[in-house]
């Protein structure tokens, strides 16, 4: 029954009601650390399921001349071994360019390549059986390095250029010209649960996925292909991931198609996992990239030109080398305005693991060039790298005549000097600089580096039509409300969020708003959880479904009980119109029983992208997010090894969506960027293998390395484009904010000369790095160069 009841607050009280903006615990942070959250490895094995494993190749490039099978077969618990011949479709899982296959049907082309897969009846019997293949091979020559393959003209796609201007005249025209070579290495994924999918085969044809994936709908093309059925006969499922990073994205295909074509034929459920070993031989990374550039700028360090050559080692295919070689082509200016560019970007052709997306996509490799430009421009002129990087900051307005991009988008919603600024004094940086120069001068051994760096990242698809999301939300009769939609949840948040939204539009509590599994079946034609869209699409298309729910609710109560539509409002678990209010749960029972509609799909695309890939010209991005970064680190110049004595984050994640999920994915990109520039180092052997495979040898970043003073903010701002909720994506751009970890060591090494000389220092910065660099600036020193 209704009640009189005083009608919500309006303007910031009502605000205050609404789970938007307010800091929420991830949905499922209680089953995290009780240990009763479900991965696709826990979830309940059916009757007779087997388990597969890969047999893997042990040289970097050669023909298969023979490959005797005889003792896998015989090993103990295998049931079947299957090569590139048992596929039933095509043995191809390359996300664009269909050069990647999943079995060798006779070439192999890196080390950890898979030949075989074997079925056994144990996730044991199957590894062990693995191992015991007797292949001959013929040896080719091996490609290992981008500079070999730029050297051999070997490239998985045609080289990409960009230019603006005339940068060979304004280089020959600046009164200070700068020319070097940086190299920038990989980084392993490293997520927490490795590869795994778990096939289960279904009446007529069918096949059920599920999958540790970012990309249901790719991994569900995938399979159908193999499987060489339509992808109606395929469903693809994912409740949550165990950290993805970009590595779930293309490369989860193999492992889904594998599984599944174990499941086809055996007509039995499948699960193939990664060990931790394979999982790092079998997978890409992060793409190295190697640069060399050439600068003009002027008296004041304004840069007038810049030409910069970049090489990334794709792999053996190209997976998604090309996309990544763009968004780095399109970040290489970072927060920097650029007049006169001249930037080509080429993908080498190498006998590696096929390189991927990993967070950032390119964009982090594209800005660290124009960083360590930057960098060298400041100490050549003798000035703070700060003063140098607020000079070719981006412009205000059309005014200036500097807020055009190199790929010709307006930036419009230029923020990076009032957030700079407000970083510069609460982390009393210039006070610092003073301080820490003074601690230099009286300390021969231990020298801090001090550094602040920003972040300019675009945020979309640079593929226009992956740009759209769909979502269905329910609403039961009792007011609780169901909701799928297509991202995926890899620890991110983005169910916490899309709830949020939910919950919001109809007015009621977060907790009576819950999501389901990612899965093809629900919603179809999804795009990968990427490129820090996740939030941004999904949570458009939620919020349609919910509004429309919401009008027939609102249509409903009026005819009920009169008043008008427009002043309907939803909030704090009410229905209030017409001076009455309504309990949610007992409008959405009447519905029910008026036989209204209590369901709805959703939908969003973005507006106004547009991108033409052979001019690498147009729109590409929906906004930017903005960030900045003071790193204070010290150096034991004796060893090399350092030490984050404390970081100062200001990140522009708009009119925030939740703070405490954004200020974590923060904490987490910095310190994961840290350890792609510092400790992360990927090694090859003489005969191409990698060699840190394992945990043992591969050291990512550890609690002992965060900063005992870590200073996280979030910058208070409203986006200019309507996102959801004039929120920002907080996925990848942190990352960058890296960056001032590696020039603050770059700094503390310069001290060892009186910062004369621009130390020699590529990434990672590892502590034998450091040492090599320091020695380096001390032999420049001595030489009086």
């Amino acid at each position: 029954m209704s009640k009189p009841a005083p009608r919500p607050p309006t303007g910031q009280a009502a605000a205050s009601w609404a789970d938007i903006g307010r800091p929420h615990p991830h949905e499922s942070a209680v089953l995290h650390v009780s240990g009763e959250a479900t991965y696709t490895d826990d979830i309940p094995e059916l009757q007779g399921t087997l388990h597969a494993a890969l047999g893997l190749s042990t040289k970097a490039h050669a023909h298969i001349l023979s490959m005797n099978l005889a003792e896998v077969k015989r090993s103990p618990g295998v049931v079947a071994v299957y090569t590139a011949q048992d596929i039933p479709g095509s043995n191809d899982c390359g996300p664009i360019i269909h050069d990647d296959p999943m079995l060798s049907a006779g070439l192999v082309e890196y080390v950890g390549q898979p030949i075989f897969v074997v079925v056994a009846d144990s996730h044991d019997h199957a590894r062990r059986a693995a191992r015991k293949a007797e292949i001959r091979y013929q040896e080719l020559a091996a490609i290992m390095t981008p500079q070999d393959a730029k050297k051999a003209h070997s490239f998985v796609v045609p080289p990409m250029r960009l230019q603006r201007g005339d940068a060979q005249q304004a280089l020959e025209k600046a009164a200070h010209r700068l020319k070097g070579e940086l190299f920038v290495g990989g980084q392993e994924h490293f997520y927490l649960e490795g590869q795994v999918s778990y096939a289960i085969p279904k009446e007529d044809q069918g096949m059920l996925v599920l999958c540790s994936t970012q990309h249901p709908t790719e991994m569900q093309h995938v399979v159908a292909q193999a499987l060489g059925v339509h992808a109606h006969h395929i469903v693809v499922e994912c409740r949550r991931m165990g950290g993805g990073f970009g590595g779930k994205e293309s490369q989860s295909a193999l492992w889904a198609a594998l599984a599944s074509i174990c499941a086809f034929h055996l007509k039995r459920p499948v699960k193939l996992r990664a060990d931790r070993d394979d999982d790092m031989l079998v997978s890409g990374k992060r793409h190295c990239f190697q640069y060399e550039y050439d600068v003009g700028y002027d008296d004041t360090g304004r840069i007038l030109a810049v030409r910069v050559e970049m090489v990334l080692r794709a792999g053996f295919s190209a997976d998604l080398s090309a996309p990544v070689a763009t968004r780095a082509v399109c970040h290489v200016d970072n927060a920097y305005y650029l007049a006169d560019v001249d930037i080509i970007a080429l993908c080498g052709k190498t006998n590696t693991q096929s390189n991927t997306a990993f967070r950032g996509f390119g964009g982090p490799q594209g800005a660290m060039a124009i960083e360590t430009i930057i960098d060298e421009i400041a100490r050549n002129l003798g000035q703070d790298a700060l003063d140098i990087r607020k000079i070719n900051f981006y412009g205000h307005n059309d005014a200036e005549g500097r807020n055009l991009t190199q790929y010709g988008q307006k930036v419009v919603d230029n923020v990076i000097h009032e957030l700079v600024a407000e970083l510069e004094v609460s982390s009393a940086y210039r006070q610092r600089r003073a301080e820490l120069r003074a601690f230099n001068a009286t300390s021969p051994v231990l020298k801090k580096g001090l550094a602040l760096t920003p972040v300019k990242f675009g945020i979309a698809f640079n593929v226009t039509h992956f740009n759209q999301a769909g979502a269905l939300v329910h609403v039961y009769t009792d007011g609780s409300v169901l909701v799928n939609h297509g991202g995926t949840e890899m620890g991110q948040g983005i169910n916490t969020k899309v709830c949020q939204v939910v919950a919001h539009e109809l007015g009621i509590a977060l907790a009576m708003v819950r999501t389901t599994a990612t899965d093809t079946s629900k919603i179809a034609n999804t795009s990968a959880t990427a490129a820090s869209t996740g939030a941004d699409l999904n949570g458009k298309a939620a919020q349609d479904a919910a509004r429309t729910i919401r009008q027939r609710l609102a249509e409903f109560a009026v005819k009920t009980y009169g008043g008008d539509v427009a002043s309907v409002q939803f909030a704090n678990g009410m229905i209030h119109l017409h001076h009455q209010a309504i309990a949610f749960e007992e409008l959405v029972r009447q519905a029910y029983l008026a036989r209204i509609q209590l369901w709805s799909d959703g939908f969003y695309a973005t507006p106004g992208l547009h991108w033409d890939q052979k001019s690498m010209n147009g729109n590409p991005f929906s906004y930017f997010a903005y960030g900045a970064a003071v790193s204070e680190v010290i150096v034991d110049t004796l060893t090399g090894e350092w030490k984050l004595l404390r970081a100062d984050v200001l990140y522009d994640a708009g009119q925030s969506l939740n703070p405490a999920l954004d200020i974590g994915q923060v904490e987490g990109a910095f310190i994961q960027g840290m350890g792609w520039l510092t400790t992360e180092q990927l090694w090859w052997n003489q005969d191409g293998k990698l060699m840190t495979h394992a945990p043992s040898t591969y050291k990512i970043p550890a609690i002992s390395d965060c900063p005992e003073d870590f200073r996280v903010n979030l910058f208070n701002n409203r986006n200019v484009q309507d996102s959801i909720h004039r929120s920002k994506a907080v996925g990848e751009p942190p990352l960058l904010l890296s960056f001032s970890v590696f020039f603050a060591i770059r700094d503390a090494v310069a001290s060892v000369a009186a910062y004369r000389f621009n130390p020699p220092l590529n990434s990672p910065a590892t502590s034998e790095a450091i040492l090599t660099s320091v020695e380096a600036v001390t032999e420049m020193a001595h030489a009086g160069k």
